[in-house]
């Protein structure tokens, strides 16, 4: 089952330091229009050779552009075995929309 947060709750939860890591699932060219600082790129291509790299311990939100392709991602990872992934709807995009305005949009 998917399991999501909106970009409020993943704020919020980065406010209240909790153990989170956020893995940025979109393409390098679309980082190169916006990010957020703290989150892991790992294109969505690339999340099968990379299992290694996503922490068991702690939750894990998966973005991308719209939460299309991250939740694909946080779906597969959870039928891996992973039981810490969250989709975060609405992705960069609704980040930008509901939580900092200067991250632009495309």
């Amino acid at each position: 089952m998917l399991k999501e947060l909106t970009p409020k709750q993943v704020q919020q939860r980065l406010k209240d330091g909790m153990p989170l890591t956020i893995i940025d699932v979109r393409e390098p060219w679309e980082l190169q229009i916006c990010r957020l600082e703290s989150a892991l790129h790992i294109p969505m291509n690339d999340i099968p050779d990379a299992l290694e790299r996503i922490p068991r311990e702690g939750d894990v939100v998966i973005m991308c552009h719209s939460g299309g392709r991250s939740a694909q991602v946080a779906l597969w990872l959870t039928m891996q075995g992973f039981t810490n992934v969250y989709n975060m709807a609405g992705g960069i995009h609704r980040w930008s929309v509901e939580v900092d305005s200067t991250v632009p949009r495309y």
